[in-house]
């Protein structure tokens, strides 16, 4: 099966006063019609940035390279013509925070038509129609689109967003944070109804978040990103229960499991601070932070390479750690 994304050597660059500020370093992802990927780390960590690579949404002067194949054709090399019509149609993103991604002053009908109208999908007469068709499919009812967005609650801007996201039916969608801020119950409505539409649908979506946990229930693959690399990819249930990564480990241990007291008690977090993205340090960027460095780690950069064998055809489970393996501590142990 050809992936729906497939995303080579990833690279991201900032230019700052100071100088040349690498965000992203080598990611490569692959993505399936029908599949979904989580996409994790903590803040400061590449994710976003990566999601922002993946339709060209980032600032002027920006050096990106590597190739994003979307469908077969790179987003990278596309000419602005064909990229217009790839972004709402062919590939969509649902922004963090939905209160600053629409516009305060239009109603939020009219921000749902606009993507239909820009790439024709439905005659402009059909647009009202089908604005409440979508609006029905994410859960509001068709009176909303009348309202403007601070007429709105949090979780209901949300699925507006995902409305704007879904109204020209692309084949990839990617959620930068689309829970963050919201209560548990909203949290748990949004979560349901994207799981939902990738199964209804068969779309691909790639899912960001820093909470492990949502991503292991929402998504088939997670990989986890540090300092611009992603350090470990695999089954999401199996990533988060058995991390082959100190770092996976310690993002884990970071969130209490309910039924695992032990896990309440847990010390939580990782002594220092992420590296500095224009001097990182040599050898495993997460040398200085990790509970079980060595001596080699300070001259090694590991790779990301298989940890175990393929499970029925599909992607290794990858890791980029001399001491990868299956069994990591998921409960505080060794991790301050």
């Amino acid at each position: 099966m050809t992936p729906l994304l497939d995303v080579r050597d990833l690279h991201v660059t900032y230019r700052s006063g100071s100088g040349e500020v690498p965000a992203v370093r080598g990611v490569d992802l692959s993505l399936d019609p029908g599949a979904s990927l989580g996409l994790a780390g903590e803040s400061g960590s590449g994710k976003s940035t990566a999601a922002l690579a993946l339709l060209r949404l980032l600032p002027a002067g920006t050096r990106t390279r590597g190739r994003v194949l979307l469908e077969g054709e790179d987003v990278l090399t596309m000419r602005w013509g064909r990229l217009r019509a790839v972004r709402w149609a062919g590939a969509a993103i649902v922004f963090q925070g939905a209160m600053h991604a629409l516009n305060p002053v239009r109603r939020v009908g009219d921000q749902i038509a606009e993507p239909l109208l820009v790439h024709r999908t439905v005659p402009a007469r059909r647009a009202p129609a089908r604005v409440a068709e979508l609006l029905e499919q994410v859960g509001l009812p068709a009176s909303r689109a009348r309202d403007h967005p601070h007429q709105l609650s949090g979780g209901q801007r949300q699925r507006v967003m995902i409305a704007m996201a879904l109204a020209c039916e692309p084949r990839l969608v990617v959620a930068d944070e689309a829970t963050t801020a919201l209560d548990v119950m909203i949290q748990a409505q949004i979560l349901d109804l994207l799981r939902r539409l990738v199964a209804e649908r068969g779309i691909g979506m790639l899912m960001i978040s820093h909470d492990l946990g949502v991503l292991a229930d929402t998504c088939d693959r997670l990989a986890v990103m540090y300092a611009g690399r992603i350090v470990e990819e695999g089954p999401a249930r199996k990533v988060v229960d058995e991390p082959a990564h100190p770092y996976a480990a310690a993002l884990g241990a970071a969130f209490p499991r309910v039924g695992d007291p032990a896990s309440r008690l847990a010390p939580r977090g990782l002594p220092g601070d992420p590296p500095d993205p224009a001097a990182p340090p040599p050898g495993c960027v997460f040398r200085p932070r990790c509970p079980v460095a060595e001596t080699m780690c300070a001259t090694v950069d590991p790779p990301l390479l298989p940890v175990e064998p393929r499970e029925s055809g599909g992607p290794p489970r990858r890791a980029a750690c001399v001491h990868a393996g299956p069994a990591r501590p998921t409960t505080g142990e060794g991790v301050r």
